[in-house]
Order: C-alpha cells, then sequence, then structure tokens
C-alpha cells in the first residue's frame, strides 16, 4: 500500500492560472483553454494531457447543476430524507458484517471508524452503484473556466491533466457533474494528494472499492481526525467531517449516520 504522491502536483498553487481569462457563457472557453494549455505546460503537463484539454468541451450541465446546488437550503430531516438515511444506514451495516476483516483493518490503518467511511461512501454514490454521468476532464475544465470558482476549480483542472499523463484518468473518464472521482467522489487534486494505491497495483483508482475507502480515511486522517474521540456535533473529529463538504446538512448526515452504522 503506498500513497499516490506527485511533488510537481503539489507545488501549483490556486494562483497558477490566474492569467487565463475566466467567462460566465461558453464563448471564450476555446481561448481559456489555449490560455491554460500554456500554463499546462509550464506546470510540466505533458502531451498526453495537453491533447486531452484540447478534446474537451464546455460543459453546460456542469454550469446548470453548480448554479443551481439545492443542499444548502434543506432542512436536516429533509435531506436525510431525500437522501434516503435509512436505506444507507442499513446497507452500510450488512456491507460491514459481510466482509468484517476488510473494515477492521481499514479502521486499524487510519483510526478513522469503519462507519464513517461506510456512511461517506454510501452518501457520495449509493455504495458505487452510480458514480456520476459527466466527462471528467469536460466538467472539471469548465469550472475552472467559469467566473464563479475558478481560482479553486483550476487547481484541480491541472491536477487533472497530470493524472491524464501518468495513466490515472483519460479523457473519456466519466465522473460526476463537477468532476468528482469513483466511488467516494475525489475531485483530481485530492486524488493527488491523499489517494492511496491501497490493492498495490502501482495505480490509485478511485472506481476500485479498495484504492477508493483507504484514500478516503487516509484523507479524513491527514486533515486531523483524532483517534478514539468522537465526531458529532460538538465533538473533536466534527470539524474534520465538514472538510469533506461544505453543506452544514451534509456533515450532520454523515455524523448522524456514522453512529448508527456502528450500533
Amino acid at each position: 500500500m503506498r500513497t499516490f504522491a506527485l511533488a510537481a502536483a503539489l507545488a501549483f498553487t490556486a494562483g497558477s492560472a490566474v492569467a487565463a481569462t475566466c467567462g460566465n457563457d461558453a464563448s471564450g472557453f476555446n481561448a481559456w483553454k489555449q490560455q491554460f494549455a500554456q500554463e499546462a505546460a509550464a506546470q510540466g503537463v505533458g502531451q498526453r494531457g495537453l491533447d486531452a484539454l484540447a478534446n474537451t468541451s464546455y460543459a453546460q450541465r456542469t454550469i446548470n447543476a453548480d448554479r443551481n446546488q439545492k443542499s444548502f437550503r434543506y432542512s436536516l430531516d429533509e435531506f436525510m430524507r431525500i437522501r434516503g438515511a435509512d436505506t444507507i444506514v442499513a446497507q452500510g451495516r450488512q456491507r460491514i458484517a459481510a466482509n468484517p476483516g476488510f473494515y477492521q483493518q481499514l479502521e486499524a490503518t487510519y483510526g478513522v471508524p469503519a462507519s464513517v467511511i461506510v456512511a461517506i461512501h454510501g452518501m457520495e454514490t449509493a455504495f458505487g452503484n452510480f458514480m456520476g454521468d459527466s466527462n471528467v476532464l469536460s466538467a472539471i475544465s469548465t469550472l475552472a473556466y467559469d467566473c464563479r470558482r475558478s481560482d479553486f476549480f483550476s487547481t484541480h483542472a491541472m491536477a487533472a491533466l497530470m493524472l491524464v499523463d501518468r495513466g490515472a484518468i483519460n479523457g473519456g473518464t466519466i465522473g460526476a457533474m463537477h468532476g468528482e472521482l469513483g466511488h467516494t467522489q475525489f475531485l483530481p487534486a485530492n486524488v493527488i494528494r491523499y489517494g492511496v494505491d491501497a490493492d498495490g497495483n502501482g495505480v490509485v483508482d478511485l472506481t476500485n472499492q479498495t484504492d477508493a475507502l483507504y484514500s478516503t480515511a487516509n484523507f479524513l486522517r491527514q486533515k486531523g481526525w483524532q483517534p478514539g474521540q468522537g465526531y458529532q456535533e460538538g465533538q473533536r473529529n466534527f470539524s474534520v467531517i465538514q472538510e469533506w463538504n461544505a453543506a452544514t446538512v451534509y456533515q450532520q448526515a454523515i455524523a448522524i449516520m456514522g453512529a448508527r452504522i456502528a450500533q
């Protein structure tokens, strides 16, 4: 098992793409791609990554979704009902019971309760049953170009091109609407920073459940998870759950479901 570390990728900053001109519709996307390609080449992205960038398309569905995020408007009870919390808890318990050795080792390795990882897995992709239907590179490039959150997504767009260069993803890779990858929906820069090759095949593949769950536990541990400490609101590790998702109801739901799965 080894963590996927790319020193060059970690060296770039959110400000690395400020020269590429953002926009609020598709009209400037091709010009932005040309500018961003120059900066990517300067960051060490090779021809494979640059070709993948050139073949991206403006993702209007991603923009529509980004403008209409509903999780921030739901009450906790509404969110839990809509996301199927009872089903996630029931299926989460079944998954741990069916493979206790795997989850015990996962918990022992990072000190993060398996029930929390399972709650995230269920919440993000219904345990891998739906990992997205969007082209990752087009989605993440569109968000990097879009003025709303260009600085944030430019980092992930650059990381995505580096992942293409190294064969971890390709121009046809499918993921979620904002370019998230795999069972627990990692953004590309987080694959680089926290991804773990848990099955030892030399590639961090977030569509592989083992790699994805170990990477998720590593993310939480690296963000400050304290083994043995509580993770409900007001307890030490709740602040780490907040690092996973910005929506308060999402954070609360993960904590509550994690505790229920563990019962």
